[in-house]
């Protein structure tokens, strides 16, 4: 079972279509999925401007110390959510990435496009394709 749902953020949610996934997390949240952004990017000030409020948890490579695909950050992630990592999905839009997810635990999903990765999430998380009409 899916109790956690970790986003990356550029190429993820910057997609053109990037608010249906947050219309996701939004609707993953209210049914007790926990959420977090992972993103490599040096410093979070400004995502968390922008999407404060939306997930439960940041982790910025930036400030923890380690990076995406090293299998740490995909388990601090995991442990800052209060979740095994093996019940946490993960998207990115790398392929690097997502194998450092799955060699981690984690559920991986490769971002193509948002109608697909909201196909595969909603495999994952039974409902959410309802959730975001």
């Amino acid at each position: 079972m899916v109790r956690g749902l970790v986003l990356d953020h550029a190429g993820v949610l910057t997609d053109v279509d990037g608010w249906r996934l947050l219309e996701a997390v939004r609707w993953a949240r209210t049914r007790g999925v926990r959420t977090a952004l992972l993103s490599n990017a040096a410093g979070g000030s400004e995502a968390r401007r922008g999407l404060g409020g939306r997930f439960d948890v940041f982790v910025f490579s930036g400030e923890v110390g380690v990076a995406k695909p090293d299998v740490a950050v995909y388990r601090l992630t995991a442990d800052r959510l209060g979740v095994a990592v093996d019940e946490c999905v993960f998207v990115d839009d790398s392929p690097r990435n997502v194998a450092g997810a799955v060699a981690a635990g984690m559920i991986g999903v490769r971002h193509v496009n948002v109608d697909e990765t909201l196909a595969e999430l909603s495999v994952l998380i039974p409902g959410l394709d309802r959730g975001t009409d």
